[in-house]
């Protein structure tokens, strides 16, 4: 899809198909049309006042109304806006996508967004521009890989039209335009690695994909196979992708060298890469197992944060480490009550297999912390179903060792709608970890604080460095119970969740 800025009214392109404009929402006995869109009333006959004043058309959030034009061949689309103090870039981002998903559906294959109209003096043109330019092309994201697309055809190009008063700004719209372009690649590219299953998705295919993007980036990649990890040491892996007889595990580290210099940052992020999760020997319910070729979600986007990274040249440096590994039953899987011995020398004690996203991670976050050495750490990971009980599908858990560090990301998290929601972590919570046999154990005995004793586990192997996790169990895809809450822009299956989040918060340092 192409996406471009010009300083024009929408209606002097006569070469796009429908133009766009919002609304935001009208109340009151006497609805009255805004003045703004007087000129495009007069296009419609005077349509639109009438309809505002019948109440057929009010400007509620996820609304939106396609108007043919009187003897052409074009329409008018009104998006509703929702209340005017709601209005912020998430919202344009997911009226965006609203919109080209109800283009595609009427086979349309040009649109003109008029800019002014959905900006209302309350949101930065530019930033305005970023939102709906990410919202329209993730939202016409389809993974085909194994079954051709039945759309027939799909919005090739989307133009945001400047009016005269924002025609200064043209400059810095057209860079926005480009960032959110790469960005939203990088999310695009990541989604048809995340949708993959398991059966292809392997960890050694993660690695291969890894490799690829090096290739194309000029980034350093390693790859530590099941014997070097066994030579380093690495038995939490190990000990998770023990019982893949056909799938051993892999981490996977992926170096861009940052545009700093040598006073830059070192940012290291590590992603939770479990190809597919049985629950190993405390083997999960059937229903919805399905859904596990998603639990390496957390190493898909580390790829995508360090694809997103090199492209849009970020300064700090940075780290990627991706824990791969397949987590199914045989006579080689690790079992509850074994005592696995990690990267570093600490001990976990193992009282639950299915708790086994820590366990991978735990060699992970203590390799990069001993041998690079970063300013933060920053893990993401499908960790735990407690996190979804508590915040459901809308935000993330975090967790955060630095409050600096958990401020720059809730500010990434809102200014993306990529939200999170900051959760405690108190010594308490580490007591609960400690083990009688090992110096932790990966399960309690009682469902009490899930989320935050994972997150108290995790900090046991990261020490004294600033270091954030990220519980995306909820937000890292949409299934069939989330789909009615999922924003436009988020298509079903993989989301790519923590991408754009920390491209932001990179862009930032």
């Amino acid at each position: 899809m192409k996406l471009e800025a010009v300083r024009a009214e929408a209606w002097d392109l006569e070469d796009v198909e429908a133009v766009v404009v919002g609304l935001t929402e009208r109340s009151g006995p006497e609805p009255a049309l805004p003045r703004s869109l007087g000129p495009d009333d007069q296009k419609v006959g005077g349509y639109l006042k009438r309809a505002v004043a019948r109440g057929e058309i009010r400007g509620k959030r996820g609304e939106l109304h396609v108007v043919p034009l009187p003897g052409l061949d074009r329409r008018l689309i009104v998006a509703g806006l929702g209340p005017d103090r709601s209005l912020d870039a998430e919202e344009l981002r997911r009226v965006a996508g609203s919109v080209v998903r109800q283009a595609r559906g009427r086979r349309l294959r040009s649109l003109a967004f008029r800019l002014p109209l959905f900006t209302q003096g309350r949101v930065d043109p530019a930033d305005a521009a970023s939102a709906m330019a990410e919202g329209c092309r993730l939202a016409l994201y389809e993974f085909t890989r194994f079954k051709p697309t039945e759309t027939p055809g799909t919005v090739e190009r989307v133009v945001l039209a400047l009016g005269p008063e924002q025609g200064r700004l043209l400059a810095r719209v057209r860079g926005n335009l480009e960032t959110a372009g790469k960005l939203s690649e990088a999310v695009v590219w990541a989604r048809d690695i995340g949708n993959l299953p398991a059966n292809v998705a392997s960890p050694a295919f993660l690695a291969e994909q890894a490799r690829a993007m090096g290739k194309e980036f000029g980034l350093k990649v390693t790859v530590y196979d099941e014997q070097q990890l066994a030579e380093m040491g690495c038995g939490g892996l190990l000990a998770v992708g023990g019982g893949s007889s056909t799938h051993p595990p892999r981490m996977v580290v992926v170096e861009y060298p940052g545009q700093g210099g040598a006073r830059s940052r070192t940012v290291g992020v590590v992603g939770k890469g479990i190809t597919f999760d049985s629950g190993g020997i405390s083997i999960k319910p059937a229903i919805h197992m399905s859904d596990m070729k998603f639990d390496k979600s957390g190493a898909v986007a580390v790829l995508g944060i360090l694809r997103a990274a090199a492209a849009l040249k970020v300064r700090p440096r940075v780290i990627g480490v991706l824990c791969c590994a397949e987590n199914v039953p045989s006579g080689s899987s690790y079992r509850p009550g074994d005592v696995v011995r990690t990267f570093g020398g600490k001990t976990i004690e193992v009282l639950n297999t299915d708790a086994e996203g820590r366990v991978a991670l735990s060699d992970g976050l203590s390799w990069l912390n001993a041998t690079h050495h970063p300013d933060i750490i920053i893990d993401l990971a499908t960790l735990t179903g407690a996190c979804v009980t508590a915040l459901g599908f809308d935000s993330a858990g975090l967790f955060a060792t630095d409050d600096g560090l958990a401020r720059a990301l809730l500010a990434s998290g809102e200014a993306t709608g990529e939200r999170l929601w900051r959760m405690p972590l108190k010594p308490v919570h580490h007591e609960m970890v400690r083990s009688d046999v090992a110096d932790v154990k990966n399960s309690l005995e009682a469902p009490l604080a899930g989320a935050i004793t994972a997150a108290a586990f995790l900090h046991t192997f990261v020490g004294d460095t600033p270091w954030a996790h990220l519980d995306i169990a909820g937000t890292a895809y949409v299934g069939s119970g989330a789909a009615r809450f999922a924003p436009s822009y988020a298509s079903s299956g993989f989301v790519g969740f923590g991408i754009r989040l920390l491209a932001d918060y990179l862009k930032g340092l």
